[in-house]
């Protein structure tokens, strides 16, 4: 794009990094008077998306320029956060037009900014990006601003697994920001949540298959997302190896046309091998999570588990499920 540069004006490598923005301060020091900024403003060659921000061409701003621009109105150290962190590194597609700006706690932005949510934090200057433009949280604290701000356990959990499942960060890299963090809703649950995540559990489905399944009815712990390599790699959500026997979870995502020929590919291998795939999806473990476990249980114990499961509270359907499976 070409800029509308004043003069000699020394402006052009701030231009380039800045999508065609600067500041009134910036535009001072570059020897251009707030009058002459104003003419071109009148005159339809620039435009003033904020107070104190000017872009040096007259077309519509992008989505990054006005990012930028939200940067630029908030004032020296600002950066962008939460959703728009997101958006920015990958983890998100922007939801709306709102750009989210977190800003240092020791000051305060002063007037109205349209289109702008303003955050203020103590850490900001650890919590910022050192490198990455536009300015912006890292991608671990930006996981963990979107956890404070979750209206539910449900919505906290998901910006986690995104983040792992998207390999943008790390269960170690989360559990140290984390640990960093003096107050943050929903700390209980995402401390949980990243013991079950580093045990393998990639999505939402296999937490609740780790948790309300396996571990509640005391079942054999089995190894989560196995590489098993071959002239095809193949993945298996749970394998009971030392029984011969496997659990494919199945959410709608990755289980359809391709993904579909690849499940079926993968449990005629294990038939031939001599194993069992077990297969649920969210209306079993989620609604039933007690037969879930009978049905393991069963086939466990056939292929030479000797444990004992349990019922998961007293209103558990484990034992009468397997009496039914095997009277």
């Amino acid at each position: 794009m070409r800029y509308d540069v004043p003069g000699d004006a020394a402006l052009e490598p701030l231009l380039s990094m800045q999508s065609g923005l600067v500041t009134a301060r910036q535009l001072g020091l570059a020897g251009v008077s707030a009058a002459a900024a104003w003419e071109r403003v009148s005159a339809g060659r620039w435009q003033r998306p904020h107070r104190g921000v000017y872009a040096l061409y007259s077309g519509a701003l992008d989505r990054e320029a006005a990012i930028w621009a939200a940067i630029l109105r908030c004032g020296s150290g600002a950066a962008a956060s939460h959703q728009t962190a997101a958006e920015l590194d990958g983890l998100c597609e922007q939801g709306s037009d709102l750009v989210h700006v977190t800003v240092g706690a020791d000051r305060r932005v002063r007037g109205d900014v349209d289109g702008v949510r303003i955050h203020y934090a103590h850490r900001l200057p650890a919590t910022r990006h050192p490198a990455r433009l536009p300015p912006r949280t890292r991608v671990d604290e930006t996981v963990l601003d979107l956890l404070d701000v979750a209206r539910t356990a449900r919505e906290g959990t998901d910006w986690i697994l995104r983040s792992i499942r998207q390999r943008k960060t790390t269960v170690e890299r989360l559990a140290a920001a984390l640990a960093r963090r003096k107050k943050i809703k929903w700390r209980q649950m995402a401390e949980a949540m990243l013991v079950d995540v580093a045990q393998g559990a990639h999505s939402m489905l296999e937490v609740q298959h780790l948790r309300r399944v396996e571990r509640a009815h005391k079942l054999p712990r089995g190894m989560r997302q196995r590489r098993v390599a071959g002239a095809r790699v193949i993945w298996i959500d749970v394998d009971y190896d030392a029984f011969a026997t496997r659990v494919e979870l199945d959410g709608r995502v990755g289980h359809q046309d391709e993904g579909a020929f690849r499940d079926r590919r993968r449990d005629n291998r294990g038939a031939v091998g001599g194993r069992w795939t077990l297969r649920y999806g969210y209306a079993e473990v989620f609604g039933t999570p007690c037969d879930v476990a009978a049905e393991q249980a069963v086939v466990l114990r056939d292929r030479g588990w000797t444990g004992e499961p349990a019922p998961c509270g007293p209103a558990c359907t484990l034992r009468a499920t397997m009496t039914a499976l095997r009277p």
